[in-house]
């Protein structure tokens, strides 16, 4: 678990006379950081020691009449429950100061050990299943990169290494500037007071350096773009935009030149990582003039380019797919734990 780990792992005082022991699914945190979920469980075989500053705390066992089950309260500490108290209780300024006479004064909704142990076996498993969902997505992701990587040449390199079966006997890429491959036209100033958060009716997405930076009610564009940020801390994203949206001064857009197919634009600029370009340092940038003399490799052929966006654009449709099927266990998650483990002003449903 994040947050304890066994002694030799760490530089220990030389005197641990003071050091707290933790053994086998006890509790140990820290009460100036509780509130940022400084607390973790122990699930190692062998005790271990922690630092005098934390408290340690267990469950009783079913010996007693108000058993808690160790797997129980560690899914509880995930609740809208659990969150109010650590935000509400405690003493102190910028550190929230929690011990354990506070800790122990929190009440929750305590079934009997046995069910207890079945809602917790019920969270288990599918704390399980999004791991392996998240799992899948990481592996999609970097196979993403690994394919990306194939697919287009590598710093001093003009010719990727791989193509596919079809092109492989056609003429070789052609290196030219980034200037010749589509033309990059900074956007127009919002004032930041215009721009709003959340979406509503009659408001346009608007692109700043780092990606999207909420909705306004004016567009700079309609239609299908490439936008590169140039300004902040993620500039040289490069972001695919469909239909009207806002460019702010901070953002380029890219219109590609004949020849060069707009979605094979976006994976290139993508490949060449232009953030490495940046000029900056508390305010990282990157200017036109820079851009425009970037070296970029371009297949010859326009299908050549349109196969190889294809193949990426099918592998990001399963990437978004998969990043919703993860949302979507997870709100599950979140509303699994709000009936679980209700406040005890309301019934459980």
């Amino acid at each position: 678990m994040d947050g304890i780990v066994p002694m030799e792992e760490r530089l220990a005082a030389s005197d641990i006379s003071r050091y707290k022991i933790v053994r086998q699914n006890w509790f140990a945190y820290n009460p100036m950081r509780l509130n940022i979920g400084s607390i973790a469980r122990w699930h190692g075989d062998s005790d271990i020691l922690v630092s005098p500053d934390y408290v340690v705390f267990r469950c009783l066992d079913e010996s007693h009449h108000c058993a808690l089950s160790a797997d129980y309260l560690d899914h509880f500490r995930h609740s809208d429950q659990w969150d109010a108290f650590v935000s509400e209780a405690g003493d102190g300024g910028v550190r929230v100061r929690i011990y354990y006479n506070d800790i122990a004064q929190l009440r929750l909704s305590l079934p009997g050990i046995a069910e207890q142990q079945k809602i917790a076996d019920c969270l288990d498993s599918l704390d399980d299943l999004i791991a392996a969902e998240g799992q899948t997505l990481e592996a999609l992701r970097r196979h993403k990169q690994g394919l990306m990587e194939q697919l287009f040449p590598q710093e001093g390199e003009t010719q990727p290494r791989l193509r596919f079966p079809e092109f492989r006997e056609g003429p070789d890429w052609d290196e030219i500037r980034i200037a010749r491959a589509c033309d990059l036209k900074a956007g127009d100033f919002v004032p930041a007071p215009m721009i709003a958060e959340k979406h509503r009716n009659g408001l346009y997405p608007c692109y700043g350096g780092n990606g999207l930076r909420g909705y306004v009610a004016s567009y700079t564009h309609d239609g299908r773009y490439v936008l590169v940020g140039r300004q902040g801390a993620l500039c040289g994203n490069v972001v695919l935009c469909d239909g009207r949206f806002h460019a702010t001064e901070h953002a380029l857009v890219a219109t590609p030149s004949t020849g060069v197919d707009l979605e094979w634009l976006l994976y290139a600029l993508h490949a060449l990582r232009l953030n490495r370009f940046a000029t900056g340092q508390a305010q990282p940038g990157l200017s036109v003039r820079v851009l425009d003399e970037i070296g970029i490799s371009v297949p010859a052929e326009l299908v050549e380019q349109q196969r190889i966006a294809g193949c990426l654009s099918s592998l990001d449709a399963r990437i978004v797919a998969q990043s919703r099927r993860l949302d979507v266990l997870n709100r599950h998650k979140r509303g699994l734990l709000q009936q679980l483990f209700p406040n005890l002003e309301e019934e459980p449903r």
